[in-house]
């Protein structure tokens, strides 16, 4: 349908303009020969008076000029006849037996000459062609303004005309500038959004459209290098194919890349770029003037790069270009400052105040290539970096800090240690001695029996049984004693402590709880000499049982906690001998659990039973049974332990 139209309207074009000029021909012909006829009538008029236009004449010219001519035939025919300086054209002819009127009237019409006359003097000029109106060519441009639609039918029209046309009906500013006057351009486009039919029409005819900050739409030629392009999105854009180029050794230098640019949906330039092999300095001038921004380059920029970018705005474009070099770029007031980091106009300084973290653990966790060519300062009273240098490094060093610098979660652990012991103890067995003192008859019968007997109470209790028969069994020393044992101890003790450990996410908590025991190390050295000198050193060395835990929590995101636990649990075992060190048993395990927020976690199982027996007697006959009773002493001690653990971590932030 819409082919038809506009073939349609082509064909009533073209027939319009064969009939103005078949009506320009027409009316072009008829002048001529109004033209001849009055200088016919001129001529004769005049030959009344003047004889020698009816006199006969033979002339033959072979490239004679007009005036030339003109003036032999005046002088054959004694005629008065003024020749226009301005006719210079040249005369290839042979007159015989005409009359000078018909010459005359014969050079009229073939070199478009008019005769004028006064008097008897005839004025040759150049005839003066009628001027045919043409009528100006309409402009087909369609403007709905309720959807900023615009539509035009162009068929070799005039660019700055079609401008006008398009302004007047949209009211909007569309300009042309003066080397396009003369453009003539072509489109049909039925409706499409203004600003795209602008540029299709540009496409079409091998222009580019530029938008200006003010809603300027300005039409421009192709600059060296550039051409158009269909983008992947489908919008008409421009690129530039830039060509290695030769140097007096006819090797080239740098390499292809194409560079286009379009404007996104809210009107900032996006920049695309395709390089192999090609000079940063060359990319940075093309982008910059493709763009439309200002810039300085500080130093010169040396290196090549091979990138694809696509639709990226400039100061995107910027840094990935200059990302890994020793060069950066500062924008101040609108210009774009190039040049080595180090440069005095392109360093940046910042303070950074951390929220959260402590910079003591900070400055560490980044990354040293980040801190190359960046200094950084620590102002620990207020918890504050001053970093100087490259501002895309230090824009990527604050970025990085501000992503961990977060609460970290301190942890509140509450440990239960309850301790268990069970313990009994039986003491058996008599012993008979000469002590230092006098001893008494005393002792404790109920509940345990542990009773000694002195040297009266023995010595009333042999003249006992000696009193009933003839044996004598004498008497004992003043400070003899017997004591007799039979004892059975049970106990148990139950211990609780209950200690408070805080600490940060990630770091260990640390418990002990213990006693120590000493014991005497005696060390002698002999000094030889005349008379030898002895000399003995006595040391006391420690021995330490210990309760100890080792608590590192780690806090995961769904407030769970991580606890690596250690535990180590050591204690005292019975009495050990004089000077000799304390027997020592030891527990000891690691785990890892995981618990929701201030939940008890029980440890349980931490159990140690212990079994001691000792005894001294008489030889060989602390051994028989039934006698060992009379002639030993006996002690068998069993303890049972239980340690209980209870770990409660609370998440506070």
């Amino acid at each position: 349908m819409k082919n038809n139209f506009s073939k349609h309207h082509l064909f009533s074009i073209l027939l319009l303009c064969l009939f103005v000029a078949y009506s320009g021909l027409v009316s072009a012909q008829t002048t001529s020969e109004e033209r001849l006829k009055q200088i016919d009538e001129r001529l004769r008029t005049v030959s009344v008076t003047v004889p020698g236009l009816t006199q006969k004449v033979q002339l033959s010219m072979s490239g004679a000029t007009a005036q030339e001519f003109l003036r032999a035939l005046a002088q054959a025919n004694n005629l008065n006849i003024n020749v226009d300086p301005q006719l210079n054209f040249k005369v290839y002819n042979n007159f015989r037996n005409e009359t000078a009127m018909n010459i005359l009237l014969f050079l009229s019409k073939e070199y478009d000459l008019d005769i004028n006359i006064i008097g008897s003097i005839m004025s040759v000029t150049k005839a003066v062609s009628p001027r045919v109106v043409i009528p100006p060519k309409e402009i087909r441009v369609t403007y709905n303004p309720a959807n900023d639609n615009l539509g035009f039918e162009l068929n070799g029209d005039s660019l700055s005309l079609v401008a006008k046309k398009i302004s007047q009906l949209s009211q909007k500013n569309v300009v042309v500038p003066v080397n396009l006057l003369g453009k003539k351009v072509t489109a049909f486009i039925a409706a499409a959004p203004f600003e795209t039919a602008l540029e299709k029409m540009a496409y079409a005819n091998e222009l580019k459209l530029n938008k200006t900050n003010d809603n300027v739409f300005i039409f421009q030629p192709l600059g060296d290098g550039e051409e158009l392009y269909i983008s992947g999105d489908n919008a008409t854009s421009v690129k530039r194919n830039n060509k290695p180029t030769a140097t007096g050794s006819g090797v080239a230098q740098g390499g292809n890349f194409n560079l286009s640019g379009k404007k996104d949906a809210g009107g900032q330039k996006l920049v695309s770029v395709d390089a192999l092999n090609t000079p940063i300095l060359d990319l940075i001038k093309s982008a910059s003037t493709e763009a439309g921004v200002n810039y300085f380059i500080y130093s010169d920029i040396k290196g090549t790069v091979t990138t694809h970018l696509t639709n990226i705005t400039y100061d995107s474009f910027l840094t990935a270009l200059l990302q890994g070099t020793e060069y950066t770029f500062k924008k101040d007031n609108g210009i774009y400052l190039l040049g080595e980091r180090k440069l005095e106009g392109l360093r940046t300084t910042r303070i950074l105040q951390l929220q959260h973290r402590s910079i003591d653990t900070v400055v560490v966790m980044i990354p040293n290539e980040w801190k190359r060519g960046v200094e950084i300062k620590e102002f620990r009273e207020q918890n504050t970096l001053l970093m100087s240098g490259s501002a895309p490094q230090i824009n990527e060093i604050e970025n990085y800090i501000k992503q961990i610098d977060k609460v970290v979660p301190m942890i509140l652990i509450e440990v239960t240690l309850v301790d268990v012991r069970k313990s009994k103890t039986i003491s058996t067995g008599i012993s008979a001695g000469v002590s230092d003192t006098l001893r008494r008859t005393g002792g404790s019968v109920f509940p345990g029996l542990n009773y000694t007997f002195g040297a009266k109470s023995i010595n009333s209790f042999l003249s006992s049984l000696g009193s009933n028969n003839s044996v004598n069994l004498g008497r004992v020393t003043p400070n003899f004693y017997v004591t007799l044992k039979a004892l059975e101890a049970n106990s148990n003790v139950e211990i609780r402590s209950v200690p408070k450990l805080s600490t940060l996410n990630g770091h260990k908590a640390n418990l002990s709880i213990g006693s120590s025991r000493y014991y005497s190390q005696s060390t002698q050295n002999v000094i030889p000499s005349l008379n030898a000198q002895t000399v003995v050193t006595q040391q006391f060395t420690e021995v330490n049982a210990n309760l100890e835990i080792e608590i590192k929590p780690i806090v995961s995101g769904d407030d769970q906690v991580t606890l690596n636990i250690g535990v180590n649990i050591s204690d005292f075992i019975g009495n050990p001998p004089l000077n000799a060190p304390p027997p020592k048993s030891t527990s000891k395990f690691t785990s890892i659990i995981r618990a929701k927020n201030e939940d008890m976690i029980v440890l349980g199982g931490l159990e140690r039973t212990e079994n001691s027996e000792s005894g001294s007697g008489v030889p060989i006959l602390s051994r028989i049974p039934i006698l060992k009773w009379l002639f030993s002493s006996r002690e068998k001690t069993n303890a049972k332990v239980v340690t209980l653990v209870f770990i409660k971590p609370t998440i506070m932030y």
